[in-house]
């Protein structure tokens, strides 16, 4: 499988995983949505902001323009749990389109973008990119986790189940 075909799976997966993942949160009532579950960045609400600012306000920006916005890694970054929901459902669906108009050199060649200090980075592209995914991954688990733990077992997001059902997207 080259890149391209690699990367736009894992970029249906990390869609298809986000909204299973939000269907099931828009359930939680408000105070366990926000109240302190044990998690890294403490709430659900939290970690969905959290991953919204990682994978959609940084890095989206980073492969799309090459940019390094100024953002605070803040998880009250987005307060309505609505809209939250929306941005995440809508980012994550911005991840495939981007991956299928990155030419086949760029694979193999670097993401160069330059920091809010104003200094140039680079970083291999494609392990980037994996590391990525791999980040939306851990704090979907995360979330799942947490939801199991409130009594309300997330569907399944395991990313073979995935792999192995044709059917999804």
């Amino acid at each position: 499988m080259d890149a391209h075909a690699h990367f736009r799976t894992l970029a249906r997966y990390n869609a298809w995983a986000t909204a299973r993942l939000l269907d099931a949160v828009a359930g939680v009532p408000e105070q366990d949505y926000r109240r302190d579950v044990g998690l890294f960045f403490h709430s659900i609400h939290g970690t969905l902001n959290h991953l919204l600012v990682g994978e959609h306000g940084l890095w989206f920006v980073r492969f799309a323009e090459g940019a390094s916005p100024r953002l605070a890694l803040d998880t009250e970054l987005e307060p309505d749990r609505a809209r939250l929901d929306a941005r995440l459902r809508d980012g994550a669906a911005r991840w495939e389109p981007l991956i299928a108009s990155i030419p086949a050199e760029r694979w193999s060649a670097t993401l160069d973008y330059i920091t809010t200090r104003g200094a140039p980075a680079s970083l291999p592209f494609a392990a980037t990119l994996a590391h990525v995914f791999h980040h939306g991954t851990h704090h979907r688990g995360q979330v799942s986790a947490a939801l199991t733990a409130l009594g309300r077992p997330c569907p399944e997001l395991d990313l073979v189940y995935y792999l192995q059902n044709p059917a999804m997207p």
